[in-house]
């Protein structure tokens, strides 16, 4: 079996990542692997490595560029025609026979030429979603203002200037033409890694496709319960409150971290890591703030060390940071936001109500007299027995071919 995988980056960011484990699943049950990505403007300017083979998909002032024409007209994923046809010819050469999408949007290709060369090939498409994206007429996701105008049609959108920002509304534009050119495949399956995200596509223009839901996957013998003096490097002497985001800000919940300091007992201190540094100088002194760490054995210390990690986060679809910390032995405690609750259960966490800051500060609290050692049992087993990525990247893998049978 010969796979192309499409996704923004490879090995950066969560997709990246995965895409790249799947590429690795592939290669060690003996097939083929490709992944075709974007700018390295997505991968952190740097040129990416992968056991898998690579395309790249245009170049950097094809981004560029790219990013210039949905600032001015809102028409994400229409732009960048030479650069993905260049990217569609070299697939007659590669003659995949599966194709399997991830991130589309992000400034890389042209949906609409795309779509007409895997529906003219007749190529089986599998596509995970990790975002609403792909049925609504501009954002990413709508659950953080309500708006329910994706279940009929995009219009007078109130998010164009949140990602992929634009200085104009064509969500009618974008919403008519995805329906069109994403309904137009006959062999289409959907991946999501929420019954959140799921519950979203079978209320979309997309419901007629097979939907399957895995959750996400990690590594759990890098992020495992882990012992290191590292609050004592911090002068640390409280029980620790961690959040971790790659990307702060409000839909990750750095306002309501910023209260719940106000409230908290002086028992605890919190800790935040993946901060710039102007959102560092904006915090409270009792608040530490850490910089954006690419090394994972530094988040296992930082997991393994915390009493509880928060994940106050407004829109989302199953953060990956919720089964890092349930696989370092530490319980969670997340918003009722997206799949977001779905990676714990009353054994491993606690469910809040969005901005209830005072619940979250109960919680913790709550979660702090529970015996610890069966607390953090708990939380280990749960990312074992789901988490895993030997485990779960293998549903992808049986997906992919029964797909083909």
């Amino acid at each position: 079996m010969k796979v192309l995988q499409i996704n923004t980056n490879v090995g950066y960011a969560s997709t990246g990542k995965i895409a790249e484990e799947i590429g690795n699943v592939l290669l060690a049950n003996g097939h083929e692997s490709y992944i075709a990505h974007g700018s390295y403007f997505s991968h952190g300017g740097k040129r990416p490595t992968s056991k898998s083979k690579l395309l790249k998909i245009g170049k950097e002032r094809d981004a560029y560029l790219h990013g210039i024409y949905t600032l001015l007209t809102d028409k994400h994923c229409f732009a960048s025609k030479k650069a993905t046809k260049n990217f569609v010819s070299k697939l007659d050469e590669i003659k995949p026979d599966l194709v399997a999408l991830h991130n589309l949007h992000g400034y890389y290709i042209n949906v609409e030429i795309l779509f007409n060369y895997l529906k003219d090939n007749n190529i089986p498409v599998v596509w995970t979603l990790f975002d609403c994206w792909a049925f609504t007429g501009h954002c990413t996701y709508y659950d953080d203002i309500n708006c329910e105008k994706w279940k009929k049609k995009c219009h007078n959108c109130p998010k164009i200037h949140k990602y992929p920002r634009s200085y104009v509304d064509n969500s009618v534009f974008n919403f008519e033409n995805k329906r069109r050119i994403f309904c137009s495949l006959e062999t289409l399956e959907f991946i999501t890694h929420s019954k959140w995200l799921s519950n979203q596509v079978e209320q979309s223009f997309l419901k007629k496709y097979k939907t399957h839901v895995t959750p996400s996957a990690i590594n759990i013998q890098l992020f495992k319960p882990t012992k290191s003096d590292i609050k004592k490097q911090f002068g640390i002497k409280e029980k620790v409150v961690l959040g971790c985001a790659s990307v702060w800000g409000i839909r990750k919940g750095l306002a309501d971290f910023i209260q719940l300091s106000k409230v908290l007992s002086e028992d605890y201190k919190i800790v935040l890591i993946g901060l710039n540094e102007k959102e560092k100088k904006s915090l409270p002194q009792n608040i530490i703030g850490i910089t954006r760490t690419n090394s994972r054995e530094e988040l296992a210390k930082w997991y393994s060390t915390a009493t509880v990690f928060v994940n106050p986060t407004l829109q989302d679809n199953f953060p990956t940071t919720n089964i890092e910390a349930l696989a370092c032995g530490t319980p969670v405690i997340t918003y009722n936001t997206g799949g977001s609750p779905e990676s714990i259960d009353i054994l491993t966490g606690r469910v809040v109500q969005k901005n209830d800051v005072v619940s979250l500060a109960k919680s913790i609290e709550e979660l702090s007299e529970l015996n610890q050692d069966i607390l953090r049992n708990n939380c280990r087993a749960r990312a074992e027995k789901l988490f895993d990525k030997n485990k779960r990247y293998l549903d992808y893998l049986n997906i992919f071919e029964n797909l083909l049978v």
